[in-house]
């Protein structure tokens, strides 16, 4: 643990020094998914009956996800521990994020690493758990209400996974939108008022994000997408507007200091 704590703390570092420290961080998250992976694998097949619960609930009587190709089930399964482990590896993996900006921040702003994890994971968590309950039965029904007397259903398991997963990680990352903004904020990258001059663009961006995002070429899943998405963009801005105001009172104060 004290190794995790060794951060370059001033000074400037070269860019080979950042690749290094980047690539030094993304091996400890990877080794993080890893280990979750290895925790959930044990537990794919009733993990993956918490994932199909939402489209098994809708279908018709005496209907069921089918699998096309023998080794399907084996691979899902696979794929849902996978997934799994990248939610239940996420702290770690923010906290090694956190290491990796915290030479940019100021003295005092070093210390809010656990804020920062905490709300982080959280806000993931949130996304990928509104994309759950709110957002599949809304998708799922609406797809399922074009079944007919000629048209029923049969959903392949593969194809299913692929999708909640899909969503679900892309809404947990959407969700995130206001954290990326404040430490954005924090190293300099941009500032609220950019932010405020940029809404009307941001409004037609989350719209393209949500349709890239969103797999299926329907408007209910990619308004769901978009609007949390300016919703969070607009927290960011009173968070980061915060944030700078504090800034400024700490400097005044600082200055005021010296003078004396």
């Amino acid at each position: 643990m004290a190794e995790e704590e060794q951060v370059i703390e001033e000074g400037r570092m070269s860019f080979l020094e950042h690749l290094e420290e980047l690539r030094s961080r993304l091996i400890r998250a990877a080794i993080a998914i890893g280990i979750g992976f290895g925790v959930c694998v044990a537990f794919g097949e009733r993990v993956f009956s918490i994932f199909a619960a939402p489209i098994t609930k809708l279908l018709p009587k005496n209907s069921s996800l089918v699998f096309t190709s023998l080794p399907d089930p084996f691979f899902v399964y696979l794929k849902v521990a996978f997934i799994t482990g990248i939610f239940l590896a996420l702290p770690y993996v923010l906290y090694q994020v956190w290491l990796f900006v915290r030479p940019g921040l100021l003295e005092k702003e070093k210390k809010l690493a656990v804020p920062f994890i905490v709300v982080s994971t959280l806000l993931f968590y949130l996304g990928a758990v509104f994309a759950y309950f709110i957002v599949f039965p809304a998708a799922f029904q609406f797809f399922l209400s074009y079944e007919t007397a000629e048209l029923k259903p049969m959903i392949s398991i593969k194809d299913y996974v692929s999708l909640v997963m899909l969503l679900m990680l892309a809404f947990g990352v959407v969700f995130e939108t206001p954290i990326v903004i404040v430490v954005l904020g924090l190293l300099g990258v941009v500032d609220s008022s950019l932010l405020k001059k940029g809404r009307r663009y941001f409004i037609v961006l989350a719209f393209i994000i949500a349709a890239i995002l969103t797999p299926t070429p329907d408007v209910i899943n990619q308004t769901l997408m978009a609007i949390p998405l300016i919703i969070f963009y607009e927290l960011g801005i009173y968070l980061l507007r915060v944030i700078e105001k504090k800034r400024k009172r700490d400097e005044a104060s600082t200055e005021a200091e010296n003078g004396e």
